[in-house]
C-alpha cells in the first residue's frame, strides 16, 4: 500500500519573545544612561608644577585685584571706562591668537575671574592662562 506523503511543514520560530527582551533592554539602557553637558569654555589651565613652561608670546596681562578691579596690561579699566569687552579686543588688536593671562589675587570673587573668562571666550581668544604661584615643597 502506498500511502500519500504530506509536505513537510518549515518549522516557524517565534520571536516575540526575543523582541520583548530587546525592547526592555533598550528602555532599560536609556532609562539609565547619563548624560554629560561639556562646558562652553574650553580653557587650558596651567599647572602650578615645579617645571612651568613659559609661553612664547607676550601675552595680554589682565590683573584681577582683591577688591575686583580689573587691570589691563597694567592699567585700571574704570567703571564708566570702556567695557572689559572693548578694551580686551582693543588691546588684542584682532589677534585673538595671542595668549590670555589671568593674574587674580586668591582674595578676588570667583565672578570677577569668570567674567574675565567669559569675555575672552566671547572674543575668540585661544589660550587663557590662569597665573599661579607655585607652592614651597616643605610648606602645604
Amino acid at each position: 500500500m502506498k500511502l500519500a506523503r504530506r509536505a513537510a511543514e518549515e518549522p516557524q520560530i517565534n520571536l516575540t519573545s526575543l523582541i520583548d527582551v530587546v525592547f526592555l533592554l533598550l528602555i532599560f539602557f536609556m532609562v539609565t544612561t547619563t548624560f554629560v553637558r561639556h562646558s562652553g569654555l574650553d580653557l587650558r589651565l596651567p599647572e602650578a608644577g615645579a617645571d612651568s613652561a613659559a609661553v612664547a608670546d607676550a601675552p595680554l596681562d589682565v590683573v584681577i585685584d582683591a577688591g575686583g578691579q580689573v587691570y589691563l596690561r597694567g592699567r585700571p579699566l574704570a567703571p564708566d571706562g570702556p567695557s572689559l569687552r572693548e578694551a580686551l579686543a582693543g588691546a588684542a588688536d584682532g589677534d585673538f591668537d595671542q595668549g590670555l593671562r589671568i593674574r587674580a589675587d586668591g582674595r578676588a570673587s570667583h565672578q570677577s575671574v569668570v567674567e574675565v573668562m567669559d569675555v575672552a571666550a566671547t572674543l575668540g581668544f585661544k589660550q587663557v592662562d590662569i597665573a599661579t604661584r607655585r607652592v614651597d615643597e616643605g610648606r602645604k
